[in-house]
């Protein structure tokens, strides 16, 4: 009544089939770079760019939610804000989430 069952064993020609066999985890890598890492990179890179170019007079938002004007731009490190009339507060430069309006550059001497 039951028939007997034979494994196929591997032969020379099946390394196309192993192939097939990680084609979808290829697939799913390669879907997951283009739709989550690549954006995912881009926007770190403009963060990054937009923190170099905080200068004195742009209005920013920080991670916490605080809105100031820069004041002063110590150092790399850090940068002092305006949140007040006459509250300074210093912070680091990386907890600066949005730069919401700029300041024209300085006028040269004439």
């Amino acid at each position: 009544m039951i028939t007997p069952a034979f494994a196929q064993g591997f032969g020379a020609g099946d390394a196309g089939s192993t192939l097939m066999q990680f084609l979808p985890f290829v697939l799913i890598f390669v879907v997951m770079y283009f739709l989550i890492i690549r954006p995912q990179q881009r926007k770190a890179k403009e963060h990054r760019e937009m923190l170099k170019a905080v200068r004195r007079g742009d209005v920013v938002v920080t991670a916490g939610g605080l809105i100031g004007k820069v004041s002063k731009v110590t150092d790399d490190a850090d940068i002092e804000i305006e949140i007040g009339e006459g509250v300074k507060v210093k912070i680091v430069r990386s907890m600066i989430a949005d730069v919401r309006s700029r300041a024209e550059p300085a006028k040269p001497k004439a």
